[in-house]
């Protein structure tokens, strides 16, 4: 018996050391973040930023911003933030959206911004990981340059290492709620990846992640959904008239994503130029356009001004993305960058310039633990990555999820003219769950006024499964809704009726 209780205590030593040494590679307290250039101010909780290695031989590195919630970090949900592009790095999110700081120009030309805590940082109410995904994104990056050759589950498996091993280094999270979310092509990013942890969990991979859902904001979802909800939402928002969206339907049967006729396609086409010299990433926003562009004679003045929002910075003079959805959704094989169409195709609003500024700048980037850009190469939005859409359509992802009973929920700036609600709207009732919530709009209060006011509508189907529009949103929900934003992040987060 003696014996037996040594060799037992033993093997229990033996696991535990293994465990710390697990623990302690790369440990929280050497990524902890103790300043940032810029801030006025001083931290609202803590953060921890750096790298986790995927493979040794390769240099091959995701890089990743964590933020302790506000609240109660021991119990609050982790939830992974990942930006879409396909490429594009999810400090967009952390610098432009939700992140723990709001950003403001510096006063002199060619000085660092200036940061102040953000009021409503989803780290408010949750720990969050911004993760630069895939390798060669962001401050991601590999010594291996084959590594940039890439596409959606190559992602998905490469982004579920990287849970793993992060999940390992601070395990203490391992019993909070997980949670993914993303936007846009994130829309792919966010439930490929989920169903790599779910197969894990299955196959009982340590550590077990605690995963409980998912969020998609304005997300690339189905080739035939996304392709045919442009023209009616630009038919509903007033931008083409009943006859030309009838006569492109009668042209076109009602197939909008590949035409069928040389009468369709110049029907579409006539629709295209109608609205070229729109915001597609929100209708009612105007945005910055290069001297090229303003020899356009049909663009007004008023696209010069910059958008409102509660934030210290406008609305973006945005964005820079990928060629998708130029009249098209994502379809299988390559998806093309716009340096690659920048021959035919002039983009409108391209200019991240605080961004940029502050993310190239070589004290940023010690303090937060991220390699010199002679390593990584500059940081830029959206990187060139030899992309590849090779997982198909998302509704098989989402039904296995859902049915699993694992929570969705699909929000949608419903100003958006990139991936607009009515997509979403139509992909989510297409699934053939109850409706459990019927249409109904959701509230908040006007902060000045105290007022109540409709801050967009929602519907609720059996399965967890909830879709939520936000009014006067475009694109990036949270960089013009961000009070609307948090209320119904942290409402769902509960499991509170939002």
């Amino acid at each position: 018996m003696a014996r037996k209780s040594i060799i037992l205590e033993y093997s229990i030593v033996l696991t535990l050391l293994a465990f710390c040494f697990l623990v302690t590679e790369g440990a929280p307290q050497s990524a902890l973040v103790t300043q940032i250039p810029g801030l006025n101010g001083t931290f609202n909780s803590k953060h921890y930023a750096g790298y986790v290695n995927l493979d040794e031989s390769h240099g091959k590195n995701m890089f990743y911003y964590f933020i302790e919630s506000e609240k109660n970090p021991s119990n609050d949900p982790v939830v992974l933030w990942l930006n879409g592009g396909p490429g594009c790095s999810s400090f967009d999110g952390f610098v432009y959206e939700h992140g723990p700081f709001n950003f403001e120009l510096g006063k002199a030309n060619g000085s660092l911004p200036i940061l102040h805590n953000n009021p409503y940082s989803w780290s408010k109410v949750s720990n969050i990981i911004y993760l630069d995904s895939p390798v060669g994104v962001g401050l991601s990056y590999s010594k291996n340059k084959d590594d940039y050759n890439t596409g959606d589950l190559k992602t998905a498996s490469e982004t579920h290492s990287f849970l793993l091993k992060w999940f390992a280094i601070y395990p203490e999270f391992l019993k909070n709620p997980f949670y993914i979310s993303g936007e846009s092509y994130a829309g792919i990013y966010v439930p490929t990846l989920a169903s790599e942890v779910v197969k894990g969990i299955d196959a009982k991979v340590e550590p077990v992640i605690n995963f409980k859902g998912y969020l998609v904001g304005n997300g690339v979802t189905d080739e035939k959904i996304d392709g045919n909800a442009l023209v009616p939402f630009q038919h509903g928002m007033g931008l083409i008239s009943d006859k030309m969206f009838e006569d492109a339907t009668t042209a076109c049967k009602g197939v909008f994503y590949t035409p069928g006729s040389q009468n369709c396609t110049s029907l579409l086409l006539k629709i295209t130029q109608t609205v070229m010299g729109l915001n597609i990433y929100d209708i009612l926003e105007p945005c910055y356009h290069s001297p090229l562009s303003t020899k356009n004679s049909k663009l007004p003045m008023s696209f010069h001004k910059l958008g409102e929002t509660e934030r210290p910075l406008p609305v973006r003079t945005r964005m820079f993305g990928r060629a998708w959805p130029l009249n098209a959704p994502v379809k299988e094989g390559l998806v093309p960058s716009w340096p690659e169409l920048l021959d035919n195709h002039h983009v409108f609003c391209t200019d991240d310039t605080v961004a940029t500024a502050w993310l190239n700048n070589e004290d940023v980037r010690k303090a937060i633990h991220a390699e010199p850009a002679t390593v990584t190469g500059p940081w830029e939005l959206c990187k060139h990555l030899n992309f590849t859409h090779d997982a198909g359509s998302m509704l098989p992802y989402h039904k296995n999820l859902t049915t699993r009973g694992y929570r969705a929920l699909i929000y949608s700036g419903d100003h958006d003219m990139c991936v607009p609600y009515t997509g979403s709207e139509k992909w989510t009732s297409s699934l053939g769950y109850a409706i459990v919530d019927e249409w109904r709009p959701w509230y908040t209060k006007d902060q000045i006024q105290g007022y109540v006011q409709v801050a967009g509508y929602t519907q609720g189907y059996a399965n967890n499964l909830t879709f939520l529009t936000i009014k006067g949103a475009g694109h990036t929900v949270p960089e013009y809704k961000p009070r609307e934003s948090l209320q119904f992040y942290d409402n769902w987060l509960q499991g509170k009726k939002i």
